[in-house]
Parts: C-alpha cells; structure tokens; sequence
C-alpha cells in the first residue's frame, strides 16, 4: 500500500511517498481502507516535532479520517468489514490504517469521505469550546479570530446554530465573504491596516456589552490575543485554541481580572484522552446534527495523496479556506 512518510522531523517537503506492507489488526483493533484524510495544523506541527503528540518515527500525518473497514479483530464489536466509518486515528497519510474503534462512527446516510474526514476535529473543538468551555448563550456575541479558516468556520457555524451575534475576522474580503456565507452577521479585516481589532469591536458592540464581546474563540494567537481579550466584555470568556499564527502571545493577567473574565483552554485531543466518554458523547451530538442537515462541513480543496505535501504548506501560507482534505483516490 502507498502512504506518506515522515522520516525525520522539519517542513512538509521532507514527507516521502512510500510502498509499505498492509498492517494487520490485531485484538481490539480495525483495519481501515482510508477514503480521506482531512488536513490540520496538529499535522503540521507533528511533522516539526512541535506538537504536544510526538509519535516515533517514521510515521504518516492525518489524525481524521474516514473510509471502510476492511477486517476487525478479536474482540471488537459494533464494527464490521464493509462498514463506512469516520473519526480520529494516526497515520492517515496511508492508502491504509490500524487503529482501536474507540474513536470511530459509522458514517451519515448521504455525508461524502470527504465532508467526513473534516469534520470531527474543526467540529468537536468548536462545539466543545463553544457549548462546554465557554457555555455560549442565545443573544451573546461571539468574536471568531481566524474566521475563514477550518476550525474557525465550523465555530461560526455552530455560534449561529446556538443562537449567537457572531462577528468574523479574517485576513482578506475573499475570505470574510465566505464567512458572511457560512452566517457570520458582521466581519473585520485585521490585515487591511485601516482599523485595528479593537477599535472595530468597539465600532460593532458600540455601548452595548459594554463596548464588547461575550465570548472570542482563538485560534491564531500571535499580536490578536492581546487586543482581543482587550475586547471581553463583563464576563466574557476567552478560548485559547491554537496558535495557527505561529507564537504563542503573552496576555497581561489583570485584563481578565478586571473584565471578570475567564482565560479558557480548549484542546480536543487531550480531551480526547482525559474524558473519553465525554468526548464520545460530544461527538454523537455533532453526528446527529450533520445527519439532520443542520451543519454542513466547508471543504474548500481535495488533494491526492501524492500532493499531501502541498496541502500542509497551503494550511501553514493561510491560503486555506474551510478544510483541506487529502483523497487516495484523487
């Protein structure tokens, strides 16, 4: 079988297409014919060995995934071959996987390999920051920094879903015009230099909330986290979800102590591993509502597996809009 390996630690070029033997699954575990592999900086970030996971080398990216399986194991049940799955298993960069069902579900009637493969990341972080961490609320407002991006769409979805004000930000029109699309009610081009963050959330909340926001979501970090949390409203709850910008910033710690604000960490995989059953749970809540029509995942670029490469430099230039998925059979 062919799969994308990484065989010492650095930029995306350094990921070599190989042929490989096809893993057998053992007791509690699965095989899986990968369909699709959704894209994300936790693979980037893997590849550099800067990622809180670092698995041994040599090793394929691709952490979400969906496909069929092709034979299970001892002691596995609620899975079978032929079944259509999706979910989260390492080394998706592969014409083929092993992994435990653990982190698996079958697939929604009428939901492609492609919608499936990137959704249960951008989704499970956002619902789970948004519903749990944050406890968003119908009538507040919530600012998406890095809007147009994979996790940041999917929070502007589902901040719409759950009755919010949602205001947009991102780096160009192209970009924020497809968060208009995705619902987002206002948006703010932090790139053009005309206006800063905070004065345009001051411009958009004028004297309501107290000039801000109820809630940000961060997924970039960098020179944005200050004048964001700057932003909160009383009471308002920051999310610390990634750094896609590259630095992890310094925030004063008086302005949450002076806003009566919460500075909140939201990372799915560890939860994942700390409260699995909650992270189930959160899942098959995202499972029926994609199943219902009532989300409907963006992916803006397929690529084949032989460009894997390619996909992860365009998820790092910030060209990517919604998700970027890698197809074995594009």
């Amino acid at each position: 079988m062919r799969a994308m390996l990484c065989r010492q630690l650095g930029s995306p070029d350094v990921l070599q297409m190989e042929e490989i033997p096809s893993p057998v699954p053992k007791a509690g575990e699965v095989l899986l014919e990968v369909k699709a592999c959704g894209v994300s900086f936790p693979d980037v970030l893997m590849v550099q060995g800067k990622y809180q996971i670092k698995p041994e080398l040599p090793f394929s990216p691709g952490i979400e995934v969906a496909g069929i399986i092709k034979a299970v194991g001892d002691q596995v049940s609620g899975f079978k071959p032929g079944d259509a799955v999706f979910g989260r298993a390492m080394n998706g960069f592969a014409e083929e996987l092993v992994t435990t069902p653990d982190f698996l579900w079958h697939l929604p009637k009428g939901v492609d390999f492609n919608v499936a493969a990137g959704f249960s990341m951008n989704y499970g972080t956002s619902w789970y920051g948004l519903k749990y961490r944050a406890q968003l609320k119908p009538g507040e407002t919530l600012l998406v920094l890095g809007a147009s991006g994979g996790v940041g769409l999917a929070a502007v979805e589902l901040g719409k879903l759950m009755g919010a004000r949602v205001i947009a930000c991102a780096s160009s029109e192209e970009k924020l015009a497809i968060c208009r699309r995705e619902g987002a009610d206002d948006t703010i081009n932090y790139e053009t230099g005309t206006e800063d963050l905070r004065e345009a959330v001051k411009r958009l909340t004028g004297l309501t909330n107290n000039g801000g926001v109820d809630v940000v979501y961060d997924p970039v970090g960098d020179r944005f986290a200050d004048p964001a949390v700057r932003s909160l409203a009383w009471g308002g709850r920051y999310l610390v979800v990634g750094f896609a910008a590259g630095q992890i910033p310094k925030v004063a710690l008086n302005l949450p102590l002076l806003k009566g604000g919460a500075i909140v960490g939201v990372w799915w995989g560890g939860l994942m591993k700390a409260d699995p059953d909650m992270a189930r749970r959160l899942t098959q809540e995202l499972v029926e509502l994609i199943a219902a029509g009532r989300i409907k995942p963006h992916v803006s670029a397929v690529y084949p597996l032989a460009r894997a490469a390619d996909a992860l430099k365009d998820l790092m230039s910030r060209k990517a809009t919604g998700k970027i998925v890698v197809n074995m059979e594009a």
